[in-house]
C-alpha cells in the first residue's frame, strides 16, 4: 500500500461492469475506498453525498456524459481530481476535457499499474502538505498580494480565490518576476509531465490569470513563442 492511498475514497463511473470490478478490486487491493456508479447521473448525485477525494471518469456514459459529469463536479468543487478514462482518442476531446479542468486523459485499453501510478503523481502534487515551502507568505505582484498557501490573489479589499493549478502555475511565474519560465518546466511541475496536450490547458490557465490581473496595467505576461513566459512588473510614472 502506498502512502498515497491512505484514507482516499474514489468516485469511479464506468458503465462496463466487468471493468469497473477489475478497478475496483485492483484499486481496493491497492488500499483505495472506491465507489463505482454506472452511470453520470447516479455518479453526480453520489459525488454530492459523499466526499470523494478522487474522480476517475468515463466518457460515454448512459444518462450524463463523462464531459458533462466533469463540468458538474467541477461548479461543486474546483479541487478535486479528475481523471478521464475513455476509448475516445481524437485530439479535441483530450483538449475538451482539459479545458473542463480534468488533472489527466487515458486512453483504453491502458495498464492498471499505468493508472495507479497518475493516481499517486497527481496525489503527490495536489495532497495536502505538497506545496512549495519555500515559497513566500505573500507575494507582491504590482497592485496585488498573492498569497500561494491560500490561493488569493487580491487587490485593495477585492480577494479572488485561485484554483490548484491557477495559483501554482501564478507562484511559478512570480517568484521569477520579469524574467523567462520556460513552458516545459511549469507543465512538469504543475501537471507531472511536458506534452501537447498540458500545454494546451497550461495555455488557458495563462489567459484565466491574464484576466485576473487586469486592473493593474503596470503588470502583464509576456509569451515568447514555443519557448515560455515571463510576468513581467513596470513602474508606471
Amino acid at each position: 500500500m502506498s502512502r498515497e492511498s491512505k484514507d482516499i475514497k474514489i468516485l469511479l463511473a464506468e458503465d462496463d461492469i466487468n471493468l469497473g470490478f477489475l478497478l475496483v478490486d485492483f484499486l481496493e487491493g491497492n488500499g483505495y475506498e472506491v465507489k463505482l456508479y454506472r452511470d453520470g447521473l447516479s455518479a453526480l448525485k453520489g459525488f454530492s453525498a459523499y466526499r470523494s477525494d478522487f474522480c476517475i471518469l468515463d466518457i460515454m456514459l448512459p444518462e450524463m456524459d463523462g464531459f458533462s459529469l466533469a463540468a458538474a463536479i467541477r461548479e461543486q468543487n474546483r479541487e478535486v481530481p479528475v481523471i478521464f478514462l475513455s476509448a475516445r482518442s481524437m485530439k479535441e476531446d483530450k483538449i475538451r476535457g482539459f479545458r473542463i479542468g480534468v488533472d489527466d486523459y487515458i486512453t483504453k485499453p491502458f495498464d492498471e499499474e499505468e493508472l495507479l501510478c497518475r493516481i499517486e503523481a497527481i496525489l503527490h502534487r495536489t495532497g495536502p502538505g505538497n506545496g512549495n515551502g519555500n515559497s513566500p507568505a505573500t507575494i507582491a505582484i504590482g497592485k496585488y498580494l498573492f498569497d500561494p498557501a491560500n490561493q488569493m490573489l487580491s487587490l485593495g479589499d477585492i480577494s479572488h480565490r485561485l484554483t490548484l493549478k491557477e495559483s501554482s502555475v501564478l507562484c511559478k511565474l512570480s517568484l521569477a518576476k520579469n524574467q523567462l519560465v520556460r513552458r516545459d518546466d511549469i507543465m512538469t511541475d504543475v501537471w507531472g509531465e511536458a506534452d501537447y496536450y498540458k500545454g494546451r490547458s497550461l495555455d488557458v490557465f495563462i489567459s484565466k490569470i491574464r484576466n485576473y490581473l487586469k486592473e493593474d496595467p503596470s503588470v502583464k505576461i509576456t509569451t515568447v513563442p514555443t519557448v515560455g513566459y515571463i510576468l513581467e512588473e513596470k513602474n508606471i510614472f
